[in-house]
Protein backbone atom coordinates (compact mmCIF):
# COMPACT_ATOMS: atom_id res chain seq x y z
CA UNK A 1 0.00 0.00 0.00
CA UNK A 2 2.01 3.60 -1.37
CA UNK A 3 0.32 6.84 -0.90
CA UNK A 4 1.70 10.39 -1.29
CA UNK A 5 1.75 12.59 1.61
CA UNK A 6 3.80 15.91 1.50
CA UNK A 7 5.99 14.97 -1.39
CA UNK A 8 7.70 11.73 0.36
CA UNK A 9 6.10 8.10 -0.53
CA UNK A 10 4.32 6.50 2.43
CA UNK A 11 5.27 2.89 1.59
CA UNK A 12 3.26 -0.34 3.93
CA UNK A 13 4.19 -2.87 1.71
CA UNK A 14 8.31 -4.76 2.62
CA UNK A 15 10.45 -7.17 1.02
CA UNK A 16 10.77 -10.31 2.53
CA UNK A 17 13.17 -10.53 4.71
CA UNK A 18 16.44 -12.39 4.19
CA UNK A 19 18.03 -13.21 6.71
CA UNK A 20 17.81 -12.93 11.03
CA UNK A 21 18.81 -9.14 10.41
CA UNK A 22 15.88 -8.51 8.27
CA UNK A 23 13.94 -9.98 10.55
CA UNK A 24 15.27 -7.41 13.32
CA UNK A 25 15.60 -4.41 11.92
CA UNK A 26 13.09 -4.56 9.28
CA UNK A 27 13.74 -5.89 5.40
CA UNK A 28 14.28 -3.37 3.03
CA UNK A 29 16.46 -1.04 4.83
CA UNK A 30 18.33 1.74 3.10
CA UNK A 31 21.62 2.70 3.35
CA UNK A 32 20.97 5.82 5.51
CA UNK A 33 19.60 3.98 8.11
CA UNK A 34 21.70 1.24 8.04
CA UNK A 35 24.65 4.07 9.02
CA UNK A 36 22.64 5.86 11.48
CA UNK A 37 22.35 2.41 13.10
CA UNK A 38 25.52 1.51 13.48
CA UNK A 39 27.76 4.60 13.73
CA UNK A 40 25.99 6.42 16.61
CA UNK A 41 26.01 3.49 18.40
CA UNK A 42 29.52 2.08 17.90
CA UNK A 43 30.79 5.61 18.89
CA UNK A 44 28.48 5.58 22.52
CA UNK A 45 29.66 2.13 23.09
CA UNK A 46 33.82 3.23 22.71
CA UNK A 47 33.22 6.03 24.39
CA UNK A 48 31.58 5.19 27.49
CA UNK A 49 33.96 2.27 28.49
CA UNK A 50 36.25 5.47 27.55
CA UNK A 51 35.39 7.75 29.53
CA UNK A 52 35.05 5.27 32.50
CA UNK A 53 38.56 4.67 32.34
CA UNK A 54 39.36 8.65 32.18
CA UNK A 55 37.04 9.51 34.89
CA UNK A 56 38.81 6.80 37.02
CA UNK A 57 35.18 4.90 37.86
CA UNK A 58 36.62 1.66 39.30
CA UNK A 59 35.12 -0.54 36.15
CA UNK A 60 36.50 -3.70 35.49
CA UNK A 61 36.98 -5.63 32.16
CA UNK A 62 33.39 -6.42 32.43
CA UNK A 63 31.93 -3.56 33.76
CA UNK A 64 33.07 -2.00 30.60
CA UNK A 65 32.29 -4.66 28.04
CA UNK A 66 29.09 -4.35 29.53
CA UNK A 67 28.82 -1.10 29.80
CA UNK A 68 29.73 -0.73 25.83
CA UNK A 69 26.80 -3.45 25.14
CA UNK A 70 23.92 -2.20 27.04
CA UNK A 71 24.92 1.82 25.62
CA UNK A 72 25.46 -0.01 22.09
CA UNK A 73 22.29 -1.70 22.40
CA UNK A 74 19.96 0.95 23.82
CA UNK A 75 21.29 3.97 21.33
CA UNK A 76 20.31 1.52 18.39
CA UNK A 77 17.81 0.43 19.81
CA UNK A 78 16.05 4.29 19.75
CA UNK A 79 17.24 4.65 15.96
CA UNK A 80 16.80 1.24 14.49
CA UNK A 81 13.10 0.95 16.18
CA UNK A 82 12.30 4.79 14.56
CA UNK A 83 13.23 3.61 11.14
CA UNK A 84 10.78 3.38 8.22
CA UNK A 85 11.93 0.12 7.89
CA UNK A 86 11.32 -0.89 11.56
CA UNK A 87 8.04 0.65 11.65
CA UNK A 88 6.11 -1.09 8.80
CA UNK A 89 8.25 -4.12 10.06
CA UNK A 90 7.30 -4.14 13.94
CA UNK A 91 3.74 -2.35 12.98
CA UNK A 92 3.01 -4.73 9.83
CA UNK A 93 -0.70 -7.08 9.76
CA UNK A 94 -0.49 -9.44 12.84
CA UNK A 95 2.10 -7.47 15.10
CA UNK A 96 -0.72 -6.49 17.85
CA UNK A 97 -1.26 -5.50 21.64
CA UNK A 98 0.39 -8.82 23.01
CA UNK A 99 3.47 -9.02 20.57
CA UNK A 100 4.59 -4.79 21.20
CA UNK A 101 3.77 -5.67 25.14
CA UNK A 102 5.87 -9.05 24.48
CA UNK A 103 8.83 -7.36 23.13
CA UNK A 104 9.09 -4.54 25.49
CA UNK A 105 8.52 -6.69 28.49
CA UNK A 106 11.91 -8.69 27.76
CA UNK A 107 14.36 -5.90 28.46
CA UNK A 108 13.77 -6.41 32.07
CA UNK A 109 17.31 -8.38 31.10
CA UNK A 110 18.91 -4.86 30.70
CA UNK A 111 18.07 -3.76 34.02
CA UNK A 112 19.08 -7.06 35.77
CA UNK A 113 22.21 -6.97 33.58
CA UNK A 114 22.82 -2.89 34.89
CA UNK A 115 22.05 -3.96 38.32
CA UNK A 116 24.37 -7.00 38.66
CA UNK A 117 27.09 -5.65 36.91
CA UNK A 118 27.29 -1.87 38.79
CA UNK A 119 25.04 -2.00 41.95
CA UNK A 120 24.39 -5.69 42.77
CA UNK A 121 21.30 -5.51 45.00
CA UNK A 122 19.75 -2.65 44.02
CA UNK A 123 16.56 -4.27 43.35
CA UNK A 124 14.29 -1.25 43.84
CA UNK A 125 15.79 0.38 40.71
CA UNK A 126 14.95 -2.83 38.85
CA UNK A 127 11.59 -2.90 40.27
CA UNK A 128 10.56 0.76 39.89
CA UNK A 129 11.88 0.93 36.37
CA UNK A 130 9.98 -2.16 35.21
CA UNK A 131 7.13 -1.21 36.89
CA UNK A 132 6.31 1.66 35.23
CA UNK A 133 7.88 0.31 32.05
CA UNK A 134 4.91 -1.89 31.86
CA UNK A 135 2.35 0.64 33.56
CA UNK A 136 3.44 3.07 30.70
CA UNK A 137 3.61 0.64 27.65
CA UNK A 138 0.14 -0.87 28.99
CA UNK A 139 -1.40 2.72 28.82
CA UNK A 140 -0.36 3.41 25.26
CA UNK A 141 -1.28 0.28 23.80
CA UNK A 142 -4.73 0.73 25.35
CA UNK A 143 -4.69 4.53 23.99
CA UNK A 144 -6.62 5.35 20.98
CA UNK A 145 -4.29 5.22 17.98
CA UNK A 146 -4.25 9.25 17.26
CA UNK A 147 -3.62 10.19 20.75
CA UNK A 148 -0.74 7.37 21.50
CA UNK A 149 2.24 10.08 20.55
CA UNK A 150 1.69 12.46 23.31
CA UNK A 151 0.52 9.56 25.74
CA UNK A 152 3.96 8.38 25.48
CA UNK A 153 5.86 11.72 25.24
CA UNK A 154 3.71 12.63 28.59
CA UNK A 155 4.59 9.24 29.94
CA UNK A 156 8.11 9.59 28.67
CA UNK A 157 8.77 12.92 31.13
CA UNK A 158 7.34 10.82 33.86
CA UNK A 159 10.02 8.40 33.09
CA UNK A 160 12.32 10.90 33.02
CA UNK A 161 11.72 12.62 36.25
CA UNK A 162 11.23 9.02 38.15
CA UNK A 163 14.84 8.44 37.08
CA UNK A 164 16.35 11.79 38.10
CA UNK A 165 14.00 11.82 41.14
CA UNK A 166 13.01 9.04 42.97
CA UNK A 167 14.58 5.88 41.90
CA UNK A 168 18.60 4.74 43.34
CA UNK A 169 19.71 4.91 39.65
CA UNK A 170 23.20 3.21 39.81
CA UNK A 171 26.24 5.18 39.59
CA UNK A 172 27.43 6.64 36.02
CA UNK A 173 24.23 5.66 34.63
CA UNK A 174 21.95 8.57 34.68
CA UNK A 175 21.27 8.73 30.80
CA UNK A 176 20.41 5.19 31.13
CA UNK A 177 16.20 5.65 31.74
CA UNK A 178 16.18 8.35 29.76
CA UNK A 179 17.44 5.92 26.83
CA UNK A 180 15.88 3.07 27.72
CA UNK A 181 12.27 4.54 27.83
CA UNK A 182 12.80 6.38 24.88
CA UNK A 183 13.77 3.34 23.22
CA UNK A 184 10.57 1.28 24.08
CA UNK A 185 8.00 3.76 25.06
CA UNK A 186 8.58 5.90 21.88
CA UNK A 187 10.19 4.48 19.50
CA UNK A 188 9.01 1.09 19.23
CA UNK A 189 5.42 1.43 21.00
CA UNK A 190 4.19 3.90 18.50
CA UNK A 191 3.11 3.41 15.13
CA UNK A 192 3.98 6.32 12.58
CA UNK A 193 3.98 6.14 8.98
CA UNK A 194 6.96 4.69 7.06
CA UNK A 195 8.23 7.11 5.03
CA UNK A 196 10.68 6.09 1.87
CA UNK A 197 13.34 7.97 -0.03
CA UNK A 198 12.75 8.97 -3.69
CA UNK A 199 12.74 6.34 -6.05
CA UNK A 200 12.17 3.80 -3.60
CA UNK A 201 9.32 1.82 -4.68
CA UNK A 202 9.94 -1.74 -3.72
CA UNK A 203 12.24 -2.03 -0.51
Amino acid sequence: MQQKSNFSTIEWTYPEPRNLADRFIGPGATRGELLLQLIPPVLMALALPLVAKLGDWGWNFWQMLIAAILAFDLLGGVITNATSSAKRWYHRTGQGFGQHLGFVLLHIVQLIALVLAFDRGNWIFVVGAYGYLAIASLLILATPLYLQRPMALLLLVGGICLGLYVLPVPPHFEWFLPVFYIKLLVSHLLREEPYRPPGDLQG
